[in-house]
């Protein structure tokens, strides 16, 4: 095929516009090569989703700390969280731990 033959279809010629070799390159910058590429934008969206899921956690996460703090408030919870997880007590009192075998078995198989 030669050159003129290939210069008179109707698509080489429409590419062939400066117009639209203009618009083409346009394009092809402002999808890779600029500083506001689809890319980028992409990248910074995932960066935004991410952000918004980490952010619906620590909402939750204060949520439940402060009922945490609401429910401490009363003595007598905090007691009772004093004894159950750091096993406080009273004067003259003892405290007896009752491990069972199940829990005694993980524990030499840990070790």
């Amino acid at each position: 095929m030669k050159f003129s033959e290939l210069k008179k279809k109707k698509w080489i010629r429409f590419i062939s516009n400066k117009y639209v070799l203009i618009l083409i390159l346009f394009l092809v910058w402002m999808i890779f090569f600029d500083t506001n590429s689809y890319f980028i934008h992409k990248e910074l969206n995932d960066d935004i989703n991410a952000l918004e899921k980490s952010k619906e956690f620590y909402e939750e996460e204060i949520k439940k700390d402060k009922t945490f703090i609401e429910k401490m408030k009363d003595s007598n919870e905090m007691e009772k969280y004093a004894r159950e997880k750091y096993y406080l007590k009273k004067e003259n009192e003892d405290i007896y731990i009752i491990e069972h075998e199940d829990s005694l078995k993980k524990e030499k198989e840990h070790e």
